[in-house]
């Protein structure tokens, strides 16, 4: 009997903490103050009726959840930086997740406007164990008295949502990832229960059979918030829309339309158009239709969706802050896709220019690569070249043109012209180079270029190198290590200086060369001798296809994502 009184004991003291826990539960529940309360994980706990009115969310929607994965997904950075704060300061935010002031002083208010978040770690034996949030619906008045809607109110919560959406939305210049962002803030914002993009055709008319062809772009919807988007077009789908429809009116009227999708019949008798019944399917009763509109170009639509009928629909307030972030989202929209259009044109300059080097004497083999930066092949100013000159010799180039885009790939295809013209006066490598940076120099506007020339001559056995602030180029000999070759390096072209040296090696049989751009090696943060010991540190064949040469240099070396554009050539003379 007496052994079993410890566990008498523990079940007693379980048993109070179960009983206190009830009674707090039911404390909170009671109080007119919106609460709710986190675990040290930042997953939702409790949530009181008070906070759920407040919110507008149910705490069935909440509990067990992270924050991330809820409505309120917008407080999760606040609430990361309450639970790192050892202080245990106050955080106050604004409705869409800004941070907005930091324990005011004692008598001093806020700045009047919307409600706001209040955040504050809990700790419990000296430990973080949560966050409680409480939802104010204003900073108190000087004097004490009660708080209350400040006039301009509206105007802030504007100023709030430009502010979030400038942070959150139009983040990259890619289209695709800024209407994700669209569609994940207006979630998160609390606008909508669903939320969709589409965009329309980059290429071709919109208007197909008599019905307008969009391509759906994001979609995004409330974690258990009830709805089921299985049934709507999903991201890389085409959708259609009838003539009539509110999205072909919101695009040819260039104005937000508002639909009650809870009407079983519209004007004809027919019912809400296919597009906007899936809406409908999904379990919404409110759609808002809002164009993408920017610098007098529409490029999309912007649909979002409530669910719950009645009291719910949009009202006038609810358009303007839509209004403005769909305006928002429209120019960061146009921005990406004139980039992209930019780096497509830059891209083709530079694929042309590189397809293919001009043809080599027949006694060198010959292997290129060029690989862009990036996955948005953010064009740079790299290249390569050969020009085959009298009795066997060939000149090896490559070239790295400062700056990225349209204008280093119109430079790049310059210089190009310039060394064939200078090339084919037969000059040794130096004298090309300081003709190239004298006819550089003279346009202000020409960016400065690092290159390396090589002249291949195997009837001498000779290599001959001159260097423009390029990184030296890399011999693989049979039987030896690679070896990085150490030349006098002159300025980059373009710099008005004209100083430049040639240095001449012997060719020896099965040698092969490897000139590359900085692309290959350099590091951000990492010195530039760490980077080419690298280099020197490869073991490479000295035999065998060039081309797996450049595969194995390439799994050695680049970077993923690279960080730079980088171009190689590798060159094998073949004696006689």
């Amino acid at each position: 009997m007496h052994g079993e009184a410890p566990d008498e004991d523990a079940d007693r003291v379980r048993g109070d903490d179960e009983t206190g826990l009830e009674l707090l539960r039911a404390v909170l529940d009671r109080t007119s103050a919106a609460i709710a309360v986190t675990d040290g994980r930042l997953r939702w706990v409790h949530a009181n009726p008070a906070f759920e009115a407040a919110a507008g969310v149910r705490s069935g929607e909440l509990l067990g959840l992270p924050v991330t994965a809820t409505a309120l997904a917008a407080l999760s950075a606040a609430l990361s930086r309450a639970l790192a704060d050892r202080l245990g300061r106050e955080v106050l935010l604004d409705r869409w997740g800004g941070e907005v002031l930091l324990d005011p002083p004692p008598g001093e208010a806020g700045p009047a406007g919307p409600p706001r978040w209040s955040c504050r770690r809990v700790e419990l034996r000296g430990r973080a164990a949560g966050v409680v949030v409480t939802l104010a619906p204003g900073p108190a008045l000087p004097g004490g008295a009660p708080s209350r809607p400040a006039p301009g109110g509206a105007a802030e919560e504007r100023l709030a949502l430009a502010r979030a959406a400038d942070e959150r939305v139009g983040t990259t210049l890619d289209a695709d990832t800024t209407c994700v962002e669209l569609a994940e803030f207006a979630i998160a914002g609390g606008l909508a229960d669903i939320a969709a993009v589409d965009l329309l055709p980059d290429a071709h008319s919109p208007y197909t059979g008599g019905r307008i062809r969009l391509r759906r772009c994001a979609l995004a919807a409330r974690r258990a918030g009830g709805a089921d988007t299985s049934g709507l077009p999903q991201p890389g789908e085409s959708v259609r829309h009838q003539a009539g429809a509110p999205t072909a009116e919101a695009l040819t009227g260039g104005r937000a339309v508002a639909v009650d999708l809870g009407e079983d019949a519209g004007p004809t008798g027919e019912g809400p158009p296919a597009a906007d019944r899936a809406f409908r399917a999904a379990g919404a009763h409110h759609l808002l239709v809002l164009p993408l509109i920017a610098r007098g170009r529409s490029l999309g639509v912007l649909h979002l969706a409530r669910l719950a009928a009645g009291g719910r629909g949009f009202t006038g307030e609810d358009l303007a802050l839509v209004g403005d972030l769909a305006g928002h989202a429209a120019l960061a929209l146009d921005n990406a896709q004139r980039y992209t259009r930019t780096q497509h044109v830059a891209l083709d300059l530079q694929r042309a220019l590189l397809a293919e080097p001009a043809n080599p004497h027949p006694n060198l083999e010959l292997a290129t690569r060029y690989l862009p930066s990036g996955s948005h092949s953010v064009v740079g100013g790299d290249w390569y070249e050969t020009v085959r000159l009298p009795f066997g010799r060939t000149l090896l180039v490559i070239e790295d043109v400062m700056g990225h885009g349209v204008e280093a790939a119109v430079d790049m295809s310059t210089y190009r012209s310039m060394l064939r013209y200078i090339a084919g006066m037969d000059l040794p490598p130096h004298r090309i180079l300081r003709q190239l940076d004298t006819l550089i120099s003279e346009n202000e506007a020409s960016r400065p270029a690092t290159c390396l020339l090589a002249l291949a001559d195997p009837a001498r056995r000779r290599w001959t190198f001159a260097s423009a602030g390029h990184l030296p180029p890399a011999l693989v000999t049979p039987g030896r290590p690679t070896e990085l070759v150490r030349l006098p390096t002159g300025p980059p072209l373009g710099t008005g200086l004209a100083d430049y040296e040639q240095t001449r090696l012997p060719l020896e049989d099965g040698q092969t060369l490897l000139l590359y751009t900085d692309g290959l090696v350099e590091r951000r943060g990492e010195d530039i001798d760490v980077s080419l010991d690298r280099l020197a540190a490869l073991s490479l064949p000295a035999a065998g296809d060039l081309e797996d040469l450049l595969d194995t240099v390439l799994h050695a070396l680049a970077a993923h994502p690279a960080e730079d554009d980088t171009a190689l050539l590798a060159a094998r003379p073949r004696m006689r």
